[in-house]
C-alpha cells in the first residue's frame, strides 16, 4: 500500500474519514459517541492497518498539521470567544490543572511502587518517571528536557518505547475524556450540574452547520488570509521572543481581533475551526500505535503498563475530587487532557462538548503545564 501514504493522497483519506465521521454521527448510535471520537477511532485503524501512514513512519504532512493546521484552527475559533465568559472559567480550569498536574505525580509515584519498571528499564526508570511526569504535565517539550539531561535519548530503544507508549496512551486517553461526562453523569451523577454540561451539550457541537454560521465566499475571502498572516505573525513574535510560545501569541490574536465586529461577525469562523480542529483530531489517531509497543516485547509491555497505570491514577484523582471543586465533568475532563494530551486537545474537547468558553482557558492552561512541566519531572526523578 506504499502508493497510499503520497501526502496527497494521504491528506484525501484524512478527508474522507472526517465526512464519514460526521455521517456515522447523525447515526443512532453515532450521535452517542459524536464526530470526534469517531474520527480518532478512523485514524487509529487506518495506521495500525497500515492504510496511512502510523507515528514510527510518519511522514512531513502530519508534521505540517500539527505546526500550521492546529495553531490555524485555534485562531478561527477564537474569534466567537465571549471575554466574561472565560474569565469566569479561568480560575476554576487552572485550579483543576493544577490538580491534574499533582494527580499525574502522584500517579507516577504509585506506578513506580506497583508496576516496578526498574527490573525490566534498568536504571533509567526514573528518568523515564520523569519523562512521563512532565510530558503529562507540559508536553513534548518537557519530556525531551528531561531525557536529554539523563540522556535516555541514547538508548535508542526505551526511548523509542517511551515515545510509542506516550502516543498510544494519549491518542486513548483523548477517547476516554469524551466519555467520561457522559459515563460519570451516570455512575456518580451531580445533584447540582453545571447548566452549561447538559447531556445534550456535547451534541451541539456536532452540528456546525447551523444557519447563522454558513461560510459564505466572501467571509472565506477574509478568513483564510487572516489565519494565515496570524500565523505569520505569531511565528516572527515567538521568534523574537522565545519564552512566549507561538500557539499563546495566535490565541491572543484572535481574542483581539474577535472584539471587532468586523472578525467576530465573519459567518463560518467556528465551521472552518472545527473542521481543522477534525483533521488533527484524525492525526492524533493515527499515532495510536499499537504495533510498535508489541514489537518491543517486555520493555514495550513494561512501558505500556506504566503509563496506563500512571493516566489510571491520575485519572481517579482528578475526576474524584474535581467533581467537589467545580460540579462540572466537562470541564474536568478539558483540564485532564490539557495534562495529559496538551492544550491543542483540550481546547478540541472543549469544541467538541460545545464549551466555548472553555477554548481559550484549555490552550493557557496548557502553556503554563509547558513551564511546570520539566519542574516537576526533575523532582520526581529525584525521589527515586
Amino acid at each position: 500500500m506504499e502508493f497510499l501514504h503520497s501526502p496527497i493522497i494521504v491528506l484525501a483519506i484524512l478527508t474522507l474519514c472526517i465526512l464519514l465521521a460526521q455521517y456515522l454521527a447523525q447515526t443512532k448510535y453515532g450521535k452517542q459517541v459524536g464526530a470526534a471520537l469517531i474520527v480518532i477511532v478512523l485514524g487509529a485503524v487506518l495506521a495500525n492497518t497500515s492504510v496511512i501512514p502510523s507515528a514510527s513512519n510518519k511522514i512531513d504532512l502530519y508534521g505540517h498539521i500539527f505546526h500550521y493546521i492546529a495553531p490555524i484552527s485555534i485562531f478561527y475559533l477564537t474569534l466567537g470567544v465571549n471575554l466574561k465568559k472565560i474569565r469566569n472559567a479561568g480560575v476554576p480550569m487552572l485550579m483543576l490543572f493544577v490538580l491534574g498536574s499533582f494527580a499525574t505525580v502522584a500517579g507516577v509515584i504509585l506506578a513506580m511502587w506497583i508496576v516496578q519498571p526498574e527490573v525490566v528499564l534498568g536504571e533509567l526508570a526514573p528518568a523515564i518517571a520523569g519523562m512521563i511526569t512532565g510530558t503529562y504535565t507540559g508536553g513534548s517539550v518537557n519530556f525531551n528536557a528531561i531525557a536529554l539531561h539523563y540522556k535516555v535519548n541514547e538508548s535508542g530503544v526505551l526511548y523509542a518505547g517511551t515515545v510509542a507508549a506516550d502516543n498510544v496512551m494519549t491518542t486513548l486517553w483523548v477517547l476516554a475524556t469524551l466519555a467520561i461526562p457522559v459515563v460519570m453523569r451516570v455512575v456518580w451523577p451531580l445533584k447540582t450540574p453545571n447548566v452549561a454540561s447538559s447531556p445534550n451539550a456535547s451534541n451541539q457541537s456536532e452540528q456546525p452547520q447551523a444557519k447563522e454560521d454558513h461560510l459564505t465566499l466572501q467571509s472565506l475571502m477574509v478568513l483564510v488570509p487572516t489565519g494565515i498572516i496570524a500565523f505569520v505573525v505569531a511565528e516572527y513574535i515567538a521568534q523574537l521572543i522565545p519564552v512566549v510560545p507561538s500557539i499563546l501569541v495566535i490565541t491572543t490574536i484572535g481574542i483581539v481581533l474577535a472584539q471587532f465586529n468586523f472578525f467576530h461577525e465573519q459567518k463560518g469562523a467556528h465551521l472552518l475551526g472545527l473542521y481543522l480542529v477534525y483533521l488533527f483530531l484524525v492525526v492524533i489517531g493515527a499515532y495510536c500505535e499499537i504495533a510498535a509497543i508489541g514489537e518491543l516485547g517486555e520493555i514495550g509491555f513494561t512501558l505500556l503498563l506504566f503509563v496506563a497505570c500512571v493516566v489510571l491514577f491520575h485519572g481517579i484523582i482528578i475526576i474524584s475530587i474535581g467533581r467537589f471543586l467545580v460540579k462540572d465533568y466537562e470541564m474536568i475532563a478539558i483540564a485532564s487532557q490539557a495534562n495529559i494530551g496538551g492544550g491543542t486537545t483540550a481546547m478540541a474537547l472543549a469544541e467538541t462538548f460545545n464549551r466555548r468558553e472553555l477554548i481559550v482557558p484549555a490552550i493557557l492552561i496548557g502553556t503554563v503545564g509547558n513551564a511546570l512541566g520539566t519542574y516537576l519531572g526533575f523532582m520526581v526523578v529525584s525521589l527515586f
